[in-house]
């Protein structure tokens, strides 16, 4: 089966977990039997791989995400990586000539696209597979998966059938799709058998390349790639679904949920509390994220979500926390965590003249060779042993070391074992955008 994940999103419904780099589909909050936690894509690429070992999957993505894949999935995982943002019809054309021009898929095999970050289970990846057979063989063009309604639900747009669907039939031609509705609405296209539009499609590839072509002009990756900036952003479903008229959709009624905000993430939490986190018998249904070093303690408290995190606080009411977004884009986003290809770095403090970042490097992997122009650099060896090179001279490091770059001295360091080091930058400009690599 080859399998085309969608990953995109500003994150900024699940602040302040998550942000332009730290998407939610990054978010380790989903227990697994050791007792570790992984991701929302950790869990996915896992659960498709259990279901279908030989499965071809293809991330596609924006480049600032490659790195948090690459650090949760390695550097086997196929990636697309959009060179700009440009909505769903040029990112997966672009994903559909990547499988055909770099993965080497032949062109008239089937491929199932959906999101990345669904709830689900193994029943789930059973039934993709069986609507990638559907694209294969059968005789419409794009092959739909409605998930069964279990609410009337304002929050998603709906599948309109064009055959009774008293018998609940798997397969069904689509008669028309209909945008988000008020709950009356919602509740009239439950009675009519309506499904809920999950993004979740397949097609033989020829197929969207052909679409490709006839609506950019390109057909192949590599031309897609080097022209993606110039395309007109415009979603698949306007581009192509709604346009289509040998388009059927397979009736799905497993698990599936849609963890786009606090409210419906908490609900796929498997106990109250991840990190530090005190409740005391007077709260009900609250859920506590602590990703900080410092406890947190919730008194009879109903109804709620609590997070701490590096970039800032979240207390909300669990129905209000859906409306956050238009408050967080008032905040000033600067990133104090990510993950990196080779480990992670947090912000710890920023001052006038400095700022102290906390950096973890994984066994093996280590920063690229580079230099500043406008800062020094002092690191403080904090824990595991590794190589540091400055100015070309390898230096063997280990718990207790320091340090220290003047501007303009090349460095980097590779980790032996997991190493973690305080990074105390101090100049006249702190910048991202001061370092040369060489």
């Amino acid at each position: 089966m080859n399998i085309i994940l969608l990953s995109g999103g500003s994150g900024k419904r699940l602040w302040p977990l998550s942000n332009d780099i730290r998407s939610k589909q990054f978010i380790k909050i989903f227990k697994k039997e050791d007792g570790t936690y992984e991701s929302m894509v950790q869990r996915m690429y896992r659960q498709i791989k259990a279901v279908d070992p030989s499965a071809t999957i293809t991330i596609a993505t924006s480049k600032t995400q490659v790195s948090a894949i690459n650090n949760q999935l390695g550097d086997n995982v196929g990636i697309s990586i959009e060179p700009c943002r440009r909505d769903t019809f040029p990112a997966i054309a672009l994903a559909t000539a990547y499988l055909t021009d770099v993965m080497n898929v032949p062109e008239d095999e089937a491929v199932v696209v959906c999101p990345v970050d669904p709830y689900v289970e193994d029943d789930y990846f059973a039934a993709l597979g069986t609507l990638c057979e559907r694209a294969a063989t059968g005789s419409a063009n794009l092959v739909l998966m409605g998930m069964e309604p279990t609410y009337p639900s304002e929050k998603y747009g709906y599948i309109m059938l064009s055959v009774d669907q008293t018998n609940k039939v798997v397969f069904a031609k689509v008669e028309s799709f209909k945008e988000k509705p008020d709950l009356e609405t919602a509740k009239r296209y439950l009675e009519q058998g309506a499904l809920w539009n999950g993004g979740v499609f397949a097609y033989k590839l020829s197929y969207v390349l052909d679409k490709a072509k006839e609506i950019t002009g390109y057909r192949d990756y590599k031309d897609l790639f080097d022209n993606y900036e110039n395309l007109t952003k415009i979603s698949f479903d306007y581009a192509v679904v709604e346009k289509e008229p040998e388009i059927e959709v397979m009736r799905f009624s497993g698990q599936w949920k849609d963890l786009g905000t606090w409210n419906t993430l908490t609900e796929a939490m498997e106990e109250p509390a991840i990190g530090e986190a005190i409740l005391n018998d007077k709260c009900e249904d609250v859920h506590v994220i602590n990703e900080l070093n410092v406890p947190v303690l919730a008194m009879g408290i109903k109804n709620a979500v609590i997070c701490a995190s590096a970039q800032g606080i979240l207390v909300s009411d669990k129905e209000q926390s859906s409306y956050i977004k238009p408050f967080v884009d008032k905040i000033d986003q600067q990133i104090m965590f990510s993950e990196k290809s080779w480990g992670s770095y947090q912000v710890i403090t920023v001052d006038e003249g400095s700022m102290t970042v906390k950096v973890t490097l994984n066994p093996g992997h280590g920063m690229h060779y580079h230099s500043h122009k406008l800062r020094d650099e002092v690191w403080t060896v904090v824990e595991g042993t590794g190589i540091a090179t400055i100015d070309d001279k390898d230096i063997e490091i280990k718990a207790g070391d320091v340090l220290t770059m003047k501007a303009g001295q090349k460095h980097k360091v590779v980790a032996k074992d997991e190493l973690k080091l305080i990074e105390v930058q101090i100049g006249s400009e702190i910048s991202v955008h001061d370092k040369e690599k060489h």
